[in-house]
């Protein structure tokens, strides 16, 4: 039986720390960014679904989501104002990308490719689910810079208001509605987020 290096590789996504031009008050990797966009872009279906009549796959988006970053184990993760300086260099970097998504791929064993082609593959995705994730992957973007305001971290000024503006331009009645709930938590101390349900 061949060993598979598949895993072994995603395991890394907690080496590669993100937002690496800006002072942190708290590091953030690529793993534990990947599992709260997974579960966001989850929330993001069911709120579709349940609210607003949509017919999303909430289960498959979460699996999307929770992959969405697995190439940059490959490739780092690149600065946004690099990644998008111009057309030409966003387009060359999705390339890159497409090359580090089938290079992961090919590291699983044979029957297992087809499984999570689907999954790691963002070309295999609808325009629909796409959408949801990139929503997710936004807002979770944002919520860091609201964290890092709370605690005093003037840095992630600019980086908020980047953020409002791709958030409006993303905009959907089911991001809208995440927003309003779920969103202003985000900014609260520990004890205001539990002051209503002590154990």
């Amino acid at each position: 039986m061949t060993q598979s290096h598949f895993f072994a590789h995603l395991s890394r996504l907690k080496l590669i720390n993100r937002w690496p031009l800006m002072r942190n008050v708290r590091t953030e990797n690529v793993s534990e960014h990947s599992l709260q966009v997974a579960m966001v872009a989850h929330a993001l279906a069911v709120i579709k679904n349940l609210r607003f009549s949509g017919s999303l796959n909430a289960d498959r988006i979460a699996m999307l989501a929770l992959y969405h970053d697995a190439s940059e184990v490959l490739t780092g993760d690149l600065p946004t104002p690099v990644k998008y300086y111009n057309a030409q260099i966003a387009h060359e970097y999705k390339k890159i990308e497409k090359i580090a998504q089938q290079k992961l791929i090919e590291m699983l064993p044979e029957e297992f490719q087809e499984i999570y082609r689907p999954l790691i593959d963002e070309h295999l995705h609808s325009e629909e689910e796409q959408a949801v994730v990139k929503q997710a992957d936004a807002l979770c973007a944002y919520v860091k810079c609201l964290e890092e305001l709370s605690a005093g971290n003037n840095e992630f000024l600019l980086a908020k208001a980047r953020l409002e503006k791709t958030l409006a331009q993303r905009r959907s009645p089911e991001m809208d509605y995440f927003v309003d709930v779920f969103i202003p938590s985000f900014s609260l101390s520990l004890d205001e987020i539990s002051q209503d349900t002590p154990l």
